[in-house]
C-alpha cells in the first residue's frame, strides 16, 4: 500500500452555538472521523448541508472558521500532526503544501487585481519560485484548464471572465506553488450543467497531470463519481459509510448511501393537452439604460394545472423572463395574456388579482424571508393583504397551510434561523400558496438544496399543485429537475426559445446542437461517464 499523504484520525470538532433567548451551548459539528488519503488519489466528501463535509475538508490544513474549534484527534500531514503546529508553522503550510478552492470564484477572487497577479500570490509569498518561473507556470496551467488566449489571459480582471473561466482560473491558483494536497469545496455547485462538464474535465485532467491528492466536497454523488477514488458519505457530522467510488456506487451498504444513490427516481408522466392559463406571445424586453434585447420574440403557453419547465444556462432569459411576466421588466413587444385576460405591460397597473393569482418562489429562500418575522407572520401577511383575515381566522388558515406543506405544528411561531433550508423553502411554498394563486413562478427553487431535500421538495409541488390544480412555470438549469416535473419544456439560448413543446417531445431525438449539448451535459451516476462524453465531442468536433 502506498504510503499516505493525510491521516486523519478520530477527528473532532466543536462550535458555540447562541439560540435565540437561550444561553449559549457547545455544538459538536464532526464526531469521531476518520480517512486516509495517498498522494495523486482523490477523495470524494459526499453529504447533506451540515454534514461537515467543509468543515472537515478545512481541517486538513488545522483551520476552522467562525468560531470553529478542533478539539480532538490526529490530523497527519506528511507525516506531522498539523494540529500541534504553531501559527508560524501554519502560515507555511496553507498556501504552500495545501490549497483551497472555494464554491464562489467570484467572491474568493480580489475585484480590483488582476488574475496574474492572484494567481502567482501564493508561489511568491513562499518563495516556491520567482516571478518569471511562477508566471511561466500560470500560464501553463491556464492552457492545461482549457482557458482562452493563455498568454494573456492573466492580464484580465475577475468581471472580465465568464463564472466557469473564473472557477478554472482559481483552480490554477491552487496549483500554482505545486501543493501536496488541493480542497475542492463545490467549485461546480453554482455552474450551469455545459459550463459544469468542462470545469469538472478541466479539474480531472490537472489532478492527473499534477500528480496533486485532492479532497473533493459536494452534494452530487453523480459528480463526485467521475472524479474520485474513494468516496466518504457523511451525515450529522458522522461517518455514514466510506469506500471504493466503485462499491458506494454500485453496492452501497447503509440505507442513508441507498437513498442518495436512488434519489431522483420521481416518475411525472406528462399530462394531456389543456387550455392554457398563460401564453406568451411575441414577446421581447430590454433592461432600462441598454441598447440589445434580452428576451427575443419569446412565444410559449402554460395550461391550467401543468408545468412548464424554462431551462438554459446562465444568461439565455429564463429570470429575466419571469420578471415579464410578472410585470417587473416591461416587454417592449408582444402581449401576455393570463387566464383569459391580457395583463398591463407594468406590475403597478395591474389589479389586485392579477398580482395574487401569479406568485413567485425564489431560488434563497434566506433572502426571500424577513429574519425578524415568525413563520406565522410571512405566511399570514398575504392572507391579510388579500382576503382580509385576521385573529382567530387568520392563525387557523396559516396552520392549515404549514400542515398542507407537512410543517404540522410546532413552526408558526419560529424564526427562519430556527429553520433548514428545505423548511425554509416550504414557508416559501406556503406564503405563495396563501394567496390561492392560479400561476407560481418557481425560480431554480431546488438548486440550493441537497439532493435528497430537493427531492422532497419536488414530491410536496407535485402534491400541491395534484390538489390545488396550480400551474408552474418552473425556471432551471437542472434537466433531472425537468425529467422529474415537467409536462412541457422549453428550452433558452441567448434570450430565445430554440425548443419548445411536450417533454417526450423535446427530450426525444433528433435535436437541435444547443439541446444536444445541454443533455449531455448532465452527470449520471456511472463510472467512465465523464470519459464517454468527452470523447464523444471530441468525435464530433473532429467531423466523425
Amino acid at each position: 500500500m502506498a504510503e499516505a499523504l493525510l491521516n486523519i484520525t478520530d477527528l473532532r470538532i466543536e462550535a458555540t452555538s447562541y439560540p435565540p433567548g437561550e444561553p449559549p451551548k457547545e455544538v459538536v459539528l464532526v464526531d469521531g472521523v476518520s480517512l486516509s488519503l495517498e498522494k495523486g488519489k482523490v477523495l470524494g466528501l459526499i453529504g447533506e448541508s451540515g454534514a461537515g463535509k467543509s468543515t472537515i475538508g478545512l481541517s486538513s490544513m488545522a483551520y476552522g472558521r467562525g468560531g470553529v474549534r478542533l478539539t480532538g484527534g490526529v490530523i497527519s500531514l506528511n507525516g506531522r500532526d498539523i494540529r500541534m503546529a504553531s501559527p508560524a508553522g501554519l502560515r507555511a503550510l496553507r498556501g504552500r503544501e495545501v490549497t483551497y478552492v472555494a464554491q464562489s470564484a467570484a467572491a474568493a477572487f480580489n475585484p480590483a487585481i488582476k488574475l496574474m497577479d492572484q494567481v502567482i500570490e501564493a508561489s511568491l509569498s513562499h518563495g516556491v519560485m520567482g516571478r518569471d518561473e511562477a508566471e511561466k507556470r500560470a500560464v501553463s496551467l491556464f492552457a492545461k484548464l482549457g482557458l482562452p488566449h493563455p498568454e494573456s489571459f492573466g492580464n484580465r480582471y475577475p468581471h472580465q471572465v465568464s463564472g466557469g473561466q473564473l472557477q478554472r482560473a482559481m483552480t490554477a491558483m491552487a496549483l500554482c506553488p505545486k501543493p501536496d494536497l488541493v480542497i475542492f469545496d463545490e467549485p461546480t455547485t453554482a455552474l450551469d450543467v455545459t459550463t459544469q462538464i468542462e470545469v469538472l474535465a478541466a479539474i480531472k485532467e490537472a489532478i492527473h497531470d499534477t500528480g496533486v491528492a485532492a479532497l473533493y466536497i459536494t452534494h452530487d454523488l453523480a459528480v463526485v463519481a467521475q472524479l474520485a477514488d474513494d468516496i466518504l458519505v457523511l451525515r450529522h457530522g458522522k461517518r455514514v459509510e466510506y469506500g471504493s467510488t466503485r462499491q458506494i456506487i454500485t453496492a452501497p451498504q447503509e440505507a442513508y448511501t441507498q437513498a442518495l444513490v436512488s434519489v431522483r427516481s420521481i416518475d411525472h408522466p406528462e399530462k394531456p393537452d389543456a387550455p392554457a392559463v398563460l401564453s406568451v406571445k411575441g414577446v421581447t424586453a430590454r433592461y432600462r439604460g441598454t441598447n440589445f434585447d434580452v428576451l427575443k420574440n419569446v412565444s410559449l403557453d402554460l395550461p391550467a394545472g401543468q408545468t412548464l419547465a424554462v431551462v438554459g444556462e446562465s444568461g439565455s432569459g429564463k429570470s429575466t423572463l419571469a420578471r415579464a411576466i410578472t410585470g417587473l421588466l416591461p416587454p417592449s413587444q408582444g402581449r401576455i395574456n393570463f387566464a383569459g385576460r391580457d395583463l398591463t405591460r407594468e406590475q403597478r397597473a395591474r389589479s389586485r388579482d392579477d398580482l395574487r393569482e401569479i406568485q413567485m418562489i425564489y431560488q434563497m429562500a434566506d433572502t426571500a424571508m424577513n429574519p425578524r418575522q415568525t413563520v406565522g407572520t410571512i405566511v399570514g401577511r398575504p392572507l391579510e393583504f388579500y382576503f382580509g383575515l385576521k385573529g382567530e381566522a387568520k392563525r387557523k388558515r396559516i396552520q392549515d397551510l404549514l400542515d398542507q406543506i407537512e410543517m404540522g405544528k410546532g413552526f408558526i411561531d419560529r424564526y427562519p434561523a430556527e429553520l433548514s433550508g428545505g423548511q425554509k423553502q416550504r414557508v416559501c411554498i406556503a406564503r405563495a400558496l396563501a394567496a390561492k394563486p392560479k400561476l407560481i413562478i418557481c425560480d431554480e427553487v431546488t438548486s440550493a438544496l441537497d439532493p435528497l431535500v430537493a427531492d422532497g421538495i419536488l414530491k410536496l409541488l407535485l402534491s400541491l399543485q395534484a390538489q390545488e390544480n396550480v400551474a408552474y412555470l418552473f425556471i432551471t438549469h437542472d434537466l433531472a429537475t425537468v425529467k422529474a416535473i415537467a409536462d412541457r419544456i422549453a428550452v433558452m439560448y441567448r434570450g430565445e426559445v430554440v425548443r419548445y413543446g411536450t417533454k417526450s417531445d423535446v427530450l426525444a431525438p433528433p435535436f437541435d446542437d444547443y439541446t444536444d449539448l445541454l443533455l449531455s451535459s448532465v452527470p449520471e451516476l456511472e463510472l467512465g461517464w465523464l470519459e464517454t462524453v468527452l470523447k464523444h465531442r471530441k468525435m464530433e468536433a473532429a467531423g466523425n
